[in-house]
């Protein structure tokens, strides 16, 4: 009985992640991503309550399960490995394709598809399943998912272990090794090494920063990088915003720790930083109420800034939405003056993220930063580390492993081959060990 793996998404691309796993007559879907640059295109004045999926397959913006439309009704079970947009953001308009498998996910992910499920007022014929990190759900007689806990810039990331007749399968899509981590714990390296011994018989593997010969820095590491600019830099009598990924409660955490040694109030304003906010709160994960004030709502988000703007810019620090200068986010917002708000000469917008390398955002962030620019304003970039692997973290990986096949994920052929060099390197045997694959292609093992 072989092991059929059917690449949907990311694997021609670095969007839409989600694969097909097929052991006897039952198959997992793992991960079920959005194209993140398609779906901004086509839904920038869509009501998304309203979008069905061949709607969004048209235009690309969700993986085509087309290419397992003979596994569809093989499929037990979805299972999303964290709660970034690109790995789960499809569940709310895909996971109806497959309507008898449960979506099983950890507690912070759960609380994150719950949250916009409700916002966009979509109900879902899935049943959801939270299931607590180092911990398993079996889903079959023969197949068992596994949660290992990593890090990565989102919580309760995982890396997914399909236990199965045929061996076990590994998925590792996102991940670091950030043994320095300001919340939660660092990865369970034991578990890790433990599988080694136990056999792994096939890794997917992220591959966004494998040509990074390099270890990904801890985001310890990113903090300073705030503290020098946020406590390092002469900010007295201006305004003082910050803009980062509405996922990374680490970074927050972080942002309101350097925000109370400012003697500032801090204001969070957005309905994505709301949504992440309240999920983590939710399971206890986070505990920010009484550190900030949170708004999300239009009105209430105007009535917040004419108080800043009345009673003094240089009491307060905004964090807000629009990092990658998103043109409906509030940053966008604030330069074209669409609020109730007015940049001064010298204050200073602290991007603590890097550009998602698509066009989209380019452009987007370009025309953002030249219209803050034109008003005076102090820009600070990358102030930031990657959530993502490098290549010597790659190596740990499959140090720790020693996995029978490997099959690079999450981008195109061109980075897959820094995972291939990389395992030939460490005496894997190219393409009878390792597999570039591309969107719909199928892999029997």
């Amino acid at each position: 009985m072989p092991i059929e793996i059917c690449t949907i998404g990311g694997y021609s691309s670095t969007s839409g992640n989600s694969t097909a796993i097929k052991v006897g007559e039952e198959v997992v879907v793992l991960d079920m991503g959005l194209h993140m640059e398609n779906y901004t295109r086509y839904t920038e004045d869509e009501d998304v309550s309203a979008l069905q999926y061949d709607e969004l397959l048209k235009v690309k913006a969700v993986p085509d399960y087309r290419f397992i439309s003979d596994w569809k009704s093989k499929v037990i079970g979805i299972v999303p490995s964290h709660g970034h947009l690109d790995h789960a953001g499809a569940v709310p308009f895909c996971a109806s394709q497959f309507p008898k498998a449960p979506i099983v996910c950890t507690p912070y992910t759960t609380e994150v598809l719950k949250s916009i499920l409700a916002d966009d007022r979509i109900h879902l014929p899935n049943k959801i399943v939270s299931v607590n990190l180092n911990s398993s759900y079996k889903l079959s007689k023969n197949i068992k998912v596994e949660f290992i806990y990593v890090t990565h810039s989102i919580p309760h990331a995982s890396l997914v272990v399909l236990h199965t007749p045929q061996g076990k399968i590994v998925y590792a899509n996102d991940y670091k090794f950030d043994k320095s981590p300001t919340l939660g714990q660092p990865p369970n390296f034991e578990r890790l090494k433990q599988l080694g011994k136990e056999g792994v018989a096939v890794m997917i593997v992220e591959c966004l920063y494998a040509h990074e010969h390099k270890k990904t820095p801890s985001e310890s590491v990113a903090k300073e990088m705030l503290k020098d600019v946020m406590l390092g830099v002469h900010t007295e009598g201006k305004g003082m915003i910050v803009t980062t990924f509405s996922s990374h409660l680490a970074r927050l955490k972080s942002i309101i720790e350097l925000g109370r040694k400012l003697h500032r109030e801090v204001i969070f304003l957005g309905r994505s930083l709301a949504k992440y906010v309240e999920a983590g709160e939710k399971i206890q994960l986070i505990n920010f109420q009484g550190d900030i004030t949170l708004e999300k709502h239009r009105d209430k988000v105007e009535k917040a800034l004419r108080r800043v703007m009345k009673t003094g810019k240089e009491k307060y620090l905004l964090v807000v939405t629009g990092h990658q200068g998103e043109p409906k986010a509030l940053l966008s917002r604030l330069a074209r003056r669409e609020l109730p708000w007015e940049f001064d000469k010298g204050d200073v917008v602290i991007f603590s993220c890097s550009i998602i390398p698509v066009e989209l955002n380019r452009l987007n962030r370009e025309k953002l930063e030249h219209e803050l620019t034109a008003q005076g304003v102090r820009i600070f970039r990358d102030i930031h580390v990657s959530g993502h692997a490098s290549r010597e973290d790659h190596r740990d990986l499959i140090e720790f492993l020693q996995p029978g096949h490997i099959i690079p994920g999450h981008a195109a052929s061109e980075k897959q081959s820094f995972i291939a060099s990389l395992a030939e390197e460490m005496g894997f045997k190219s393409k009878k060990q390792i597999h570039l694959m591309e969107d719909g292609k199928r892999l029997v093992l």
